[in-house]
């Protein structure tokens, strides 16, 4: 990844004069939309009517608030300051190399978290639909590990424009279900309302950033675009409203149509479509949900791959890892180290019953953190006063209150915090030895 650069017009020139040729709306909404959704909508709806009851419903419509300001205070920075390194390029100038190198770690070992959860609900689709025992499970998520892996070794990656097609037909098959589970929805199972009280909300709060987590990916894709300025905002506030409004419908339905059985199945989306009397989706649910998976898996190890990478160029790992962090190189060793650190969660997922809810709380905490050092650093990059500052300012404070939240689950990046603290106290040590200090402007390692 590269550090960060100015933008070109961010002295106040008009961005929309890049060239016409780069991605419009329609483009635009449509990878955020990937990024965004995911595979959040396998999962969460059943989760969280689990964790916090028919309440889970307040839980979605306050993530969707607080996702305005975040998702608004990165299209600001996107629009003015197009920069592939993301959140750690944004650390890296306005707070310096610890902030930078935090975000980093918080990246490849809390976020890490997410992949055996990814593994996990692709198999167990996979497993329903076409009727594998229970105990194939493991193994099957094993698989979904393991291929991807071994694809990225030899710098085999899936199509941006197959990933999007995979998001709009799995998005295209929760409209379906939720269409066909409504008439089912009854209008008991909505009480009592807060059956784990307000500390179930919480949780579902939480557990939800994973469904809105990926609002960054403005940054990494903003050169991209014909006109940042004005397409990246608008692409966003689509993205808002269709992703809100997906996951408020399938949380009704969820809610209302399976009662007290939700989340307590593996496959919500199957549970729906057999409460709704659809005999023929379950196959095509689950073939769809898995390939989805699999490719989120694909993109998860080779980012974490690059990343690792990029982490050992800047001294951040052992210089082993560093090979290939070129661009267009293949990073084998952090590749391996990537798949280390996933299958060490992985193991410990099977060792506790494939209870996915603690990993995907790690997952999110890790996420908010990650967001807290961006949306600080968002409030010294942008200009005082404007919309994205403001925006920046508020969604600051809620990602602290995020944090909160979190609750044990920000056990994990505290550790990283202190690990990329230590790393900094042993390099300003030998840089003192050396007689020079680290250099705030070193590439990014985002």
């Amino acid at each position: 990844m590269t550090a960060l650069r100015p933008a070109e017009g961010s002295d106040g020139a008009d961005l929309g004069t890049r060239a016409p040729s780069g991605l419009g709306l329609a483009q635009g909404i449509a990878l955020y939309l990937a990024s965004v959704l995911g595979t959040g909508l396998l999962v969460l709806p059943g989760l969280a009517a689990k964790t916090a009851g028919p309440a889970s419903l307040i839980a979605v419509g306050v993530i969707t608030l607080l996702a305005v300001p975040l998702a608004g205070a990165f299209a600001a920075l996107a629009a003015r300051h197009p920069d592939p390194g993301g959140v750690a390029s944004y650390a890296r100038r306005a707070l310096g190399p610890t902030a930078a190198r935090a975000t980093g770690y918080w990246f490849l070992f809390g976020v890490a978290a997410g992949g055996p959860v990814v593994s996990v609900l692709g198999a167990r689709y996979i497993a329903t639909a076409v009727g594998i025992d229970s105990a194939g499970i493991p193994w099957l998520a094993l698989g979904f590990l393991v291929v991807p892996f071994v694809a990225n070794l030899f710098g085999v990656r899936l199509t941006g424009w197959l990933q999007l097609v995979l998001t709009g037909l799995l998005l295209a098959i929760v409209v379906v279900v939720v269409a066909v589970a409504a008439p089912a929805v009854r209008p008991e199972s909505f009480t009592p309302f807060l059956p784990h009280g307000w500390g179930g909300v919480g949780t579902a709060i939480v557990m939800f950033v994973w469904a809105f987590a990926g609002w960054e990916v403005g940054t990494h894709i903003s050169g991209e675009f014909a006109r940042p300025r004005r397409t990246i905002p608008l692409a966003t506030a689509i993205t808002l409203v269709l992703a809100g409004g997906s996951y408020l419908a399938l949380q009704v339905v969820t809610v209302g149509a399976l009662g007290e059985r939700a989340g307590h199945g593996d496959v919500v989306l199957l549970d729906l479509a057999e409460a709704g009397g659809v005999r023929a989706a379950p196959t095509l649910i689950g073939v769809v949900s898995a390939v989805v998976a699999l490719g989120v898996l694909n993109v998860y190890l080779a980012a974490f791959g690059k990343l690792g990478a990029s982490l050992a160029s800047n001294g951040d790992l052992p210089r082993w890892f560093a090979k290939g962090a070129e661009s267009g190189a293949v990073p084998r060793r952090a590749l391996l180290l990537s798949m280390a650190l996933v299958l060490a969660y992985f193991a410990v997922t099977w060792a506790t019953g494939f209870d996915l809810q603690p990993f995907i709380l790690i997952h999110t905490a890790s996420m908010v953190a990650v967001y807290t050092i961006g949306m600080i650093a968002a409030i010294r990059i942008l200009p005082r006063r404007t919309p994205g500052w403001w925006m920046a300012v508020i969604a600051s404070v809620c990602t602290v209150g995020l944090l909160l939240l979190a609750g044990v689950a920000l056990v994990v990046p505290a550790a990283v915090a202190v690990l990329a603290l230590a790393v900094t106290v042993v390099r300003q040590a030998r840089e003192r030895r050396r007689g020079a200090p680290e250099n705030r402007d070193t590439a990014s390692i985002g």
